[in-house]
């Protein structure tokens, strides 16, 4: 399975073109339509309901992003979609509502945030609604996780979708992990397990030799988070393309 080469040639904006003193939040529907005004990509992430639904929103709890408390997960999705994004008037939006939005304009990487906990196997509701609401999105999409249990159910539920594993250093200080786990995931070993055909990895990691040798296997290689043209520049000697935010990254031409 082979990405869509809009995936190669257009960069990503980190959760939308997002600009908290713009009025446009991150993963809001103005990020988002933004984003699609500019031509960029679109990277976003989903979180689940107490019932369900696949949720556009980052965090596991609340109170960054929002003025409300606790977690997104003990909220219904009619609850979540009245909760009101700071500096906005935007408030949280289902995955279903942005497909829409979007609607195959630029190309779509969904990250799929771990619901176990520990990146394990405990999961697959988030998958099933990622899943559902995909069934018939006709724009370019792929998904991804740092779990890399959850990007082999989306190989199960939906294999036709293009899916990668969102990659780190794994160091031992910035990840609530066992040593041991960190160990593991640090050398991607699920790559072919799960069906993968991209990676998406730690900035100012990107020179470590596995990445080079599944970029030489022919994975293809993003990477998180671009902040500056400094940034991107060093990315690119590495990576086939960037998920950037805080700039206005370059088109091509």
């Amino acid at each position: 399975m082979k990405l869509p080469a809009a995936f190669h040639r257009v960069p990503f904006a980190h959760r939308g073109f997002h600009d908290p003193s713009q009025g446009r939040p991150e993963n809001s529907r103005a990020a988002f339509s933004a984003a699609v005004a500019r031509g960029y990509g679109i990277e976003l992430d989903v979180q689940l309901s107490a019932d369900g639904v696949a949720m556009v929103f980052h965090d596991y709890a609340l109170d960054r992003l929002t003025d409300a408390q606790g977690s997104v997960r003990l909220n219904t999705a009619s609850d979540l979609m009245k909760i009101r994004l700071k500096g906005s008037d935007e408030t949280i939006p289902t995955l279903a509502e942005i497909l829409q939005l979007i609607d195959g304009r630029v190309p779509l990487l969904v990250e799929i945030k771990d619901q176990d906990g520990g990146m394990g196997d405990d999961l697959g509701p988030l998958e099933k609604a990622t899943a559902q609401d995909l069934d018939a999105y006709q724009g370019d999409v792929a998904v991804m996780s740092f779990n890399p249990n959850a990007v082999a159910r989306m190989a199960d539920l939906a294999p036709a979708i293009p899916r990668g594993i969102v990659t780190s250093a794994y160091r031992y200080y910035d990840w609530p992990l066992p040593k041991a786990v960190c160990d593991r995931l640090r050398e991607v070993p699920d790559y072919d397990r799960t069906g993968a055909c991209f990676i998406s990895h730690e900035l100012d990691d990107l020179s470590r030799d596995r990445v080079t040798d599944l970029r030489k296997a022919g994975a293809m290689v993003c990477c998180w988070t671009v902040r500056s043209p400094d940034d991107e520049a060093f990315a690119r000697q590495y990576a086939d393309n960037v998920t950037f935010e805080g700039y206005d990254a370059p088109l091509p031409a």
